[in-house]
């Protein structure tokens, strides 16, 4: 049913779209006006004919206050627009030292790797997406596991990942090759079991379109390439079993997934030179080509070991390397102890009233491994304030803040 103002039915008619108001108290509805520069109702004008209370939801229009017939308030209502807040980390890297703290942990008889994400699951529960790296591909069943060079690790570091909050990781690495086949169908069947996605391996040509999904109202597809294979290839008569960097290749799976319905495209890449803070020419070239087709909203990446810059690449924020979020690097051996330090990044994503999304300035949440303490994965911030910190941990902590500070302190909060 319209309905129009009393003071001059002429006025283009508005038709009600939302009925909020208290039961015992005014009706409060809100209405679009049907003609650009309609006139808007004043205080105490009679409305004429009903207004159902079942009326569809705007964006946009005007919000009145209804009582007993009589308009008593008006107020212009704006639009809003959806926006979520995305979070990253690098690479999880499960060496043997952490294999037997999880067994420790699980009582000798089972694999727990939940303890070590549990001082940093308020911070990856709280986002609306969050999106992990598993660097390692998991041991088929029946298998041995296994680390250095080949890795083969035990399901249930993907449990641990899961109790942190995560929704989904890349997996495409250097390592995705290391047991074959055999490992990347376990990894998936893993994440499955878990509940969470994955993108970069696969077990068929279907799994391994560009994953899409819906958040917060807004859908994002999420891909994942790795530069190699430590010298292994995917099968010939199956190359869509891991996915390779290659520029065009990103391009087309991002346009592919803008096709069915992605609106902001996020990609993983597994990239840059271990142990070695500086982006190297190979990063900024793939980062420009794929950057200068408009087709990719964000990129993350992973592999150094170590914290790499952030960077503005043709208006797309690029973050070149997260550092570890978990490891066991022997940094007594060649190894920096910049190797225990990385980072949750941040970064909301917010859609405009003509339909085009932003990605805001990432923010970054130093994280550091607490190698004594069962590998922690410790926020640097939070522990640094907490006064129950001991002297000796406090001093550590401040150390690898000086650390990622260097590197992104334009990004952490508060420096």
């Amino acid at each position: 049913m319209l309905c129009c103002w009393s003071a001059g039915c002429g006025v283009p008619s508005s038709s009600p779209t939302d009925d909020a108001a208290a039961p015992d108290g005014p009706r409060v509805l809100t209405v679009t006006p049907r003609l650009p520069g309609a006139l808007s109702p004043s205080a105490g004008e009679a409305l004429v004919g009903e207004l159902p209370d079942d009326a569809p939801a705007t964006a946009a229009g005007l919000a009145i206050a209804v009582d007993a017939g009589v308009l008593v308030a008006a107020e212009r209502v704006e639009p809003s627009f959806p926006s979520i807040t995305l979070a990253f980390t690098g690479d999880t890297l499960i060496h043997s030292p952490l294999v037997r703290r999880a067994l420790r942990n699980g009582g000798g008889t089972a694999y727990d790797f939940v303890p070590m994400f549990a001082e940093v699951a308020p911070i990856i529960g709280a986002v609306d997406l969050a999106i992990c790296h598993l660097e390692t591909p998991i041991a088929p069943a029946g298998e041995e596991l296994s680390t250095y060079p080949r890795y083969g690790v035990p399901s249930e570091v993907v449990a641990g990942i899961a109790s942190a909050g995560y929704d989904r990781c890349s997996t495409a690495s250097n390592h995705s090759l290391d047991r074959g086949v055999a490992g990347i169908d376990a990894t998936v069947a893993a994440f499955d079991r878990y509940g969470l996605g994955q993108s970069g391996m696969a077990t068929s040509p279907e799994g391994a379109l560009p994953s899409i999904v819906s958040v917060g109202g807004i859908s994002v597809a999420h891909l994942s390439y790795s530069y190699g294979f430590n010298g292994l290839r995917v099968p010939e008569d199956q190359p869509w079993r891991a996915n390779e960097i290659d520029p065009d290749r990103v391009i087309a799976d991002a346009r592919a997934a803008r096709a069915r319905g992605a609106q902001v495209v996020v990609v993983s890449l597994h990239w840059g030179d271990e142990g070695s803070p500086v982006v190297s020419d190979y990063q900024h070239t793939v980062a420009t080509a794929i950057t200068a087709s408009g087709a990719v909203d964000l990129i993350v990446g992973h592999h150094a070991h170590v914290i790499e810059p952030i960077e503005v690449v043709n208006g797309v924020w690029v973050v070149y390397g997260l550092g570890d979020f978990l490891s066991n690097m022997p940094v007594a051996d060649q190894w920096p102890a910049s190797t225990q330090d990385g980072v949750i990044v941040e970064v909301t994503i917010q859609q405009h009233a003509d339909g085009t999304f932003q990605v805001g300035r990432p923010v970054a949440l130093p994280t550091w491994v607490d190698k004594d303490a069962g590998f922690v994965i410790r926020s640097v911030i939070d522990d640094l304030a907490d006064p129950s910190t001991s002297a000796g941990l406090r001093g550590r902590l401040y150390a690898s803040l000086l650390r990622t500070r260097a590197v992104l302190g334009a990004y952490i909060p508060g420096m």
